[in-house]
């Protein structure tokens, strides 16, 4: 099988890197007009505080990872067995199951103060 040129190699490794800078370029622009936009807002006096959901977010990400986390740990070990790329499993899973026990504990203290 021939190898690719050199310069099909060096534009495929400038690929991922536009992606990460243009994607960087993104989110600053984002951060900066939503801080420009509360700016302006809270100046006119029409600026109110959009609550954060803390039980839903700990509901959403708790899942997202334990199942990432899962499948990474179960991928990991058919491929290689007990190692340490079970360990990219483990961490979100961990991380995940912490956040869904959060999220139960503070469901029932909330059921038990209403």
């Amino acid at each position: 099988m021939p190898t690719p040129s050199t310069a099909a190699q060096v534009i495929i490794s400038i690929i991922p890197i536009v992606g990460i800078v243009m994607g960087c370029i993104v989110i600053f622009f984002y951060l900066l007009w939503s801080y420009k936009l509360k700016v302006h807002m809270i100046d006119k006096g029409i600026y109110t505080r959009a609550p954060f959901d803390m039980d839903t977010f700990s509901l959403l990400s708790g899942l997202v990872l334990f199942i990432l986390g899962f499948v990474l740990m179960i991928f990991f070990l058919i491929k290689d067995g007990f190692s340490y790329g079970v360990l990219s499993g483990l961490i979100p899973v961990s991380i995940g199951v912490s956040l869904l026990i959060f999220f139960i504990t503070r469901y029932k203290i909330k059921s038990k103060n209403a």
